[in-house]
């Protein structure tokens, strides 16, 4: 049973940041139109997301291989995406051109960030350590 909720997180790990990939970097590349699409995004965030993404994907085989690792890409992207946020409500605050849904996002990203966190620490890093 712990197998099997460790693949079902990888894979929601996986596609979470194929599609964070995607997202970010079509927004970066301007690729297929999307950053006409995006309105005003901020920049820092864009990036922070890119990097994650990378992060997510090292995070799913982590999570398929159950190794015990896995929480430190997690940990980092938490890292990250607080220091965008940060980036971004000071862009916010000096007057930058913002989407509202922005702020929605990168809470939505980091509360899913930190759970898929919690579940690596108490499915492997937390278990391996009591074997």
């Amino acid at each position: 049973m712990k197998h099997l909720v460790l693949k079902i997180a990888g894979a929601f790990l996986a596609v979470f940041g194929l599609i964070t990939l995607f997202l970010s970097g079509s927004i970066i590349f301007d690729l297929f139109g999307i950053r006409a699409k995006e309105g005003n995004y901020v920049l820092v965030v864009v990036w922070a997301n890119f990097i994650c993404s990378f992060l997510y994907l090292f995070g799913a085989y982590g999570f398929f291989a159950a190794k015990k690792w896995v929480i430190r890409p997690l940990v980092l992207s938490v890292i990250i995406l607080v220091a965008a946020s940060v980036g971004f409500f000071i862009h916010m605050n000096s007057g930058g051109l913002y989407e509202t849904k922005t702020i929605g996002a990168l809470i939505f990203r980091i509360t899913v960030t930190l759970i898929f966190t919690a579940l690596a620490y108490f499915k492997i890093t937390k278990k391996e350590q009591i074997s």
